[in-house]
């Protein structure tokens, strides 16, 4: 069947791609640089004819609060109304754990409206809400450092990696829409500040990690459960030494 991936050129996108592909599906990755816009709409009406399922796991160009929420309710909108002109079977959209449960969090905040809009649509859909992925334990630390201390907010952490969340997205897509919120997560719970201390740890990096009751996550508030399924969850393959290994073997 063919299936359009919004987003299709990036981490994740180009993973499910790949994948999709390689399982025989007509596939279109649809992206700015490949000519297709969800903002402006260019090219978007052209490349929805004829596609089955719509994949988005598109992202926004910035984290200001202004143009996150403008990007994912401006994309959301022409997307729903292109997937609808084009009688689109099922609507797939990556989002956040917890992205109703972190106050102060303007991304967190876009992608939950974004889902609102999922939901009212008329289109069959699955949102697929995932924990924070592996590949990026580094900017977290680099955006909670501060001199050489990395500050965390007490919580726990399960990340998972990113071939595991490509696999369950095409896995997803290609199964009947379940018109509902389905969580994926790593296999390992642990807390935030144990989890990036081991990261950093294995990568050499001499940065102290400490917990700190008053840091942020990327402006958010912290509670101990906030970033982790509360309930039933699909869980990955690797955990942070696995996924390690598998990217010192492919660098």
């Amino acid at each position: 069947m063919k299936i359009v991936v919004i987003g299709g050129t990036g981490l994740i996108g180009s993973k499910i791609v790949t994948i999709l592909r390689e399982g025989g599906h007509e596939v279109v990755a649809a992206s700015p640089k490949g000519g297709v816009n969800t903002v402006t709409r260019e090219g978007l009406k052209e490349a929805m004819v004829g596609a089955e399922v719509v994949i988005d796991v598109s992202n926004a160009p910035s984290f200001d609060r202004k143009m996150v929420s403008e990007f994912f309710e401006t994309s959301g909108r022409n997307l729903i109304a292109a997937e609808t002109a084009a009688s689109v079977r099922h609507h797939v959209t990556l989002s956040i754990v917890g992205a109703d449960r972190v106050p102060g969090q303007d991304y967190y905040r876009a992608k939950a409206a974004q889902e609102k809009l999922i939901e009212a649509s008329g289109i069959p859909y699955t949102i697929i809400r995932s924990t924070q992925f592996l590949e990026f334990l580094g900017a977290i630390a680099d955006a909670s450092t501060d001199g050489s201390v990395v500050r965390l907010a007490p919580g726990l952490l399960q990340p998972i990696a990113a071939d595991d969340v490509a696999a369950f997205v095409a896995d997803v897509a290609c199964a009947n829409p379940r018109n509902e919120i389905v969580e994926i997560a790593g296999p390992e719970r642990a807390p935030f500040d144990v989890i990036v201390a081991r990261y950093l740890k294995a990568v050499g990096d001499p940065r102290e990690v400490v917990k700190d009751p008053e840091a942020r996550y990327f402006g958010g508030q912290l509670e101990e459960k906030s970033l982790v399924p509360l309930g039933e969850a699909r869980l990955g393959r690797f955990n942070l030494e696995v996924w390690l290994r598998r990217t010192q073997k492919r660098a």
